[in-house]
Order: structure tokens, then C-alpha cells, then sequence
């Protein structure tokens, strides 16, 4: 059995396919939970995924060389989300001024809140680097935190748990601030959770999903513009 699995660690199509396998399995058990928050395909895929790399003793590299289709769907799949939004357009435009507030507001406080608490906490300047864009859609992040000096990979994983715990809680804390709108709900989802906090948006309404990907694109775009400006500035406050 040793050498047996040893042979199909080696071959690209097994990941793929277990990766496939396991994301299936989760979105059952989600579906199954009534659609309980707390049961995220997400993170049930990732935890699942971790633990069989570990068991198994298998480098990260092998299991990306097999799963990396998935990760190039990332692309058309972000383009594909343009088609619910197109269909919110009008809306879209009559809150074009308070979404804007939200966007500089929710990004900066984002951004900076993570760096500052960080700070105070005693924690490494790569540390900080790699913390303050948690709120951004993963590619992006990585470059942002390789430009401030930080670890790509740390940022991946700050990223992923962003993401989860929105996922996860964001419905629940805009509830008990009283937020009921759909589309405000999307954007704060969007805004702080990128693209997992889109997902779960989705589950929600369509409505709800188009706003949230909105934010997760022009908050990107915002937080690369800013955040590398803002924070060596902001660096020397702190020491």
C-alpha cells in the first residue's frame, strides 16, 4: 500500500481530484446542516486538505502541482462575477456615494486597525507587513505584503481565516447591528471577508453575492494603492 500511494502521490490528476472530491463532500455536509455558517465548505475543505497532506507527508509544491487547475478558474470565475453585478447596475448607481464612503472607510479601517493592534502586541515588522491586507482577495494581498517586506505565504494563511471567520460570523454581528439590507450586507461581507465572504454571499441572494463582489474588486484595488503609501508612514508613530 506504501508504494502504491507513493506512485499516485506523484501523479497530478489524484490531487485534482481529491481536491474536487473533498469540496463536494463539504458542500453536502453544508447543505445537510441547513446551511449553517459554521459548517463552511471552506474551511471543512481546507481542514480536511491540511490534515491529509500532513498524514501523508506530502510537500505543498506536489499538491499544487496537481490542484493548480482549480487555482487558474480563480481567474474566469472573479471575470464571471461582473454578470450579477451588471444586472444590479441601477442600484448600483444610486448608492454609488454612501459605497464609496464604505470602500475608504472599510479599507482603511481594515488595513490599519490590523497594523496598529499588530504593533501593540509586539509582533515583527514582516508580521505587520504580511497582517495588514487579511481583507484583501489573496493574489492581491501577497503582492502587497511582498512590497511591504512581509511573507507572502503568512499573508495567504491571514487571508484564508479572514475570510472564514466572515464567512462564518459577518451575517450574524450585521444582524445584531440591525443591517437587513441586502445589499449592504454583500458589500460589508465583501469588503472584509474577499472572496469566501463572496461565497457565502451568494448562498444568501444574488443581490447580496453582486454587492459583496463588487467591494472585494475595488477594495483590492483601493488597499494596493494605499496601504503600501500609508503604512511606512504610519511605522515610525509606533515604536
Amino acid at each position: 500500500m506504501t508504494e502504491i500511494w507513493v506512485y499516485l502521490s506523484a501523479q497530478p490528476l489524484l490531487w485534482l481530484t481529491l481536491t474536487l472530491a473533498i469540496y463536494l463532500l463539504a458542500v453536502f455536509l453544508h447543505r445537510k446542516s441547513g446551511g449553517l455558517p459554521a459548517v463552511n465548505p471552506v474551511l471543512i475543505s481546507v481542514s480536511i486538505l491540511v490534515a491529509l497532506l500532513l498524514a501523508t507527508g506530502t510537500p505543498y509544491q506536489r499538491y499544487f502541482d496537481g490542484a493548480q487547475f482549480v487555482h487558474f478558474l480563480l481567474g474566469p470565475t472573479t471575470v464571471a462575477l461582473a454578470v450579477p453585478l451588471h444586472a444590479q447596475l441601477k442600484r448600483l448607481l444610486a448608492m454609488s456615494g454612501p459605497l464609496l464612503i464604505a470602500l475608504v472607510v472599510g479599507s482603511l479601517v481594515a488595513g490599519l486597525s490590523a497594523y496598529v493592534i499588530g504593533a501593540w502586541l509586539g509582533a515583527s515588522a514582516p508580521t505587520l507587513a504580511s497582517l495588514a491586507p487579511k481583507s484583501v482577495t489573496t493574489p492581491i494581498a501577497m503582492g502587497i505584503a511582498e512590497r511591504l517586506g512581509g511573507l507572502a505565504s503568512l499573508t495567504a494563511v491571514f487571508v484564508i481565516l479572514t475570510g472564514i471567520f466572515g464567512a462564518i460570523f459577518a451575517t450574524g454581528i450585521l444582524r445584531c447591528l440591525g443591517v437587513k439590507d441586502e445589499a449592504s450586507v454583500g458589500f460589508a461581507m465583501g469588503l472584509a471577508s474577499h472572496g469566501i465572504g463572496t461565497a457565502r454571499a451568494f448562498q444568501l441572494s444574488e443581490q447580496t453575492g453582486a454587492f459583496a463582489a463588487l467591494a472585494m474588486g475595488i477594495n483590492g484595488l483601493f488597499t494596493a494603492l494605499t496601504l503600501p503609501w500609508l503604512l511606512p508612514m504610519l511605522a515610525p508613530l509606533l515604536r
